[in-house]
């Protein structure tokens, strides 16, 4: 650990793409130093059951900061519950042009338009092959399928599922990236009940085979109007009736929009915002989307999520579990361990002895 935050102070003066790779390669080599946050003690208010997987606190790494896969078993030793892969394509793409992220310092945010570079199924897979094989048990990996820029979008996400479900604890269609054409028309009614269908029945291909059901998830945008959630919410209902249908949604990916009070030169950049600026907007939807699927699908918060206290908000919006990104990319490691305390010592303020508890108080 000592030695992988030596390092941050560097990382803060390189452009932040290659400060990026440079903390995925420390974390690859080993330079936690031996120390995990996994095997710290866990408050047992945290825990919960969800999917038939035990999270031992609700607190995950978003997508987007392993996309190949390339140090998972290192991620779940800082100390979080479970650690989201990709996103990944099917074939290898190099994504958008460089340069294509902005640290945003003084609103705490970053702007990017990646566009899903990925080193492909190929790779990825060998590589969640081996973590499965060295790191069985010892940690919940996710895996957030995409797909590749000229492609129609339905065919990758069912190859994905089926090269993906022996390996993944759990799958994520991400239609919600702003950085790929075309990408978020698929949110859209009939297209999104044409692609469910189709990933649906690629997961119920890959049970008939032999494996275990994974469980599904859809990841989407807070630029979604009022009308659009509705509309998504009803088709996703529709899918998950009877239980064959998708388990779960992820809210939100980052958002095109740009709030007044960015202070930062690259405010205007095109991409996603994430990071602090968010929080409200991601806050807002998903406490729609606990509304609109009557509490039913369990959720997962993201969206500028810094403390204890925001992961706390996501929560009682409706989220059952929550994840960060930018805000471990500015803070490092030891902001794991302070939203678990943070988050356990709020509970117990409110009088709650259990974080299910607390999941849509507010919604």
């Amino acid at each position: 650990m000592d030695a992988f935050h030596a390092i941050g102070p560097l990382l803060r003066l390189l452009p932040p793409e290659t400060a990026h790779g440079l903390s995925l390669w420390a974390l690859g080599q080993g330079l936690t130093g031996g120390m995990t946050g996994r095997n710290a003690a866990c408050d047992p208010l945290l825990e919960s059951r969800i999917w038939g997987l035990d999270f031992p606190h609700p607190i995950g790494l978003a997508a987007g900061f392993d996309k190949n896969a390339s140090a998972l078993g290192p991620l779940l030793d800082l100390g979080f519950a479970f650690v989201e892969a990709g996103t990944v394509t099917p074939l290898p793409q190099p994504g958008n042009p460089r340069p294509r992220m902005f640290r945003l310092t003084a609103d705490e945010a970053v702007i990017n338009r990646f566009g899903f570079n990925s080193e492909g199924l190929d790779a990825f897979t060998q590589r969640l092959g081996v973590f499965c094989d060295t790191w069985s048990g010892k940690g919940i990996v996710g895996v957030n399928l995409g797909r590749n820029r000229h492609s129609a979008g339905a065919a990758d996400y069912a190859s994905g599922i089926s090269r993906c479900a022996p390996l993944a604890d759990y799958l994520v269609i991400n239609v919600s990236s702003p950085n790929t054409p075309g990408l978020r028309d698929l949110q859209t009614g009939e297209r999104l009940e044409g692609l469910l269908e189709r990933v649906i029945t690629a997961r119920d291909v890959a049970i008939s085979g032999g494996g275990r059901r994974v469980p599904l998830l859809l990841k989407l945008a807070p630029d979604l109007a009022l009308e659009e959630r509705e509309v998504i919410a009803g088709v996703i209902m529709e899918s998950a009736a009877g239980g064959s249908g998708i388990d779960g949604l992820i809210i939100s990916n980052t958002t095109v929009s740009r709030p007044g009070s960015l202070r930062s030169r690259h405010r205007d950049e095109v991409g996603g915002l994430s990071g602090r600026p968010l929080f409200d907007l991601s806050t807002e939807v998903l406490r729609d989307f606990h509304r609109l699927t009557e509490g039913k699908l369990p959720l997962i918060g993201v969206g500028g999520v810094a403390s204890g206290r925001d992961a706390y908000l996501k929560i009682r919006a409706g989220a059952s579990l929550v994840q960060l990104y930018t805000a471990f990319a500015y803070h490092g490691p030891a902001l794991i361990w302070r939203i678990r305390e943070e988050l356990g010592d709020l509970l117990r303020e409110d009088g709650i002895s259990s974080v299910t508890e607390a999941i849509g108080a507010d919604a």
